[in-house]
């Protein structure tokens, strides 16, 4: 999970559709904005599963909002079911809206539990190195982030201004 707190939004959607794909499912991203509430859009024996996708600092938890999102979602995408899987935790107020909408929760530990009963071929770090962050620009001087690799292996993104602009940034952002 602590390779999974490293990535950004995009490249845990990526990492979803790839442990989905060892299920059976036939999953797809959906864009970046204007997604009516679904980050992947899954398929299996003529079942449409709809999943919002949260990666979050682990202090941050999802509200009612992203139920509210991905029940809309279900609907617009006619699908039969619709989730929503996290790497952190669901308030409390988020978790009654979800019963009484049918909307089912995986939350920091049950994602986790899913993964090690999997035991997927791809981990989060090959997903990491073969999913570019989503591009974000930097603050001290407008410029590009990209994605970068230090010495030590860790990815981070870094100004495409350097060497005149040394802004670094971590690519999750919390």
């Amino acid at each position: 999970m602590r390779d999974i707190d490293k990535m950004d939004g995009l490249q845990f959607e990526a990492y979803l559709k790839a442990l989905l794909k060892e299920l059976g499912y036939k999953a797809k991203v959906t864009t970046g904005s204007h997604d009516f509430g679904a980050d992947l859009i899954m398929k299996k024996d003529n079942q449409k599963i709809v999943i919002q996708a949260k990666r979050y600092g682990y202090k941050n938890h999802i509200s009612l909002n992203a139920i509210q999102e991905v029940f809309t979602a279900k609907t617009y995408y006619k699908a039969n079911e619709s989730i929503i899987m996290t790497n952190s935790m669901f308030t409390k107020s988020a978790k009654e809206l979800a019963e009484a909408c049918n909307v089912k929760l995986y939350d920091r530990y049950q994602l986790a539990r899913l993964i090690n009963k999997i035991q997927p071929s791809e981990t989060p770090n090959q997903i990491k190195e073969n999913t570019t962050a989503k591009e974000r620009k930097c603050k001290i001087c407008g410029g590009t982030l990209i994605q970068r690799k230090s010495k030590t292996g860790n990815f981070f993104l870094g100004c495409s201004n350097y060497p005149k602009c040394t802004h670094t940034e971590p690519i999750a952002k919390d």
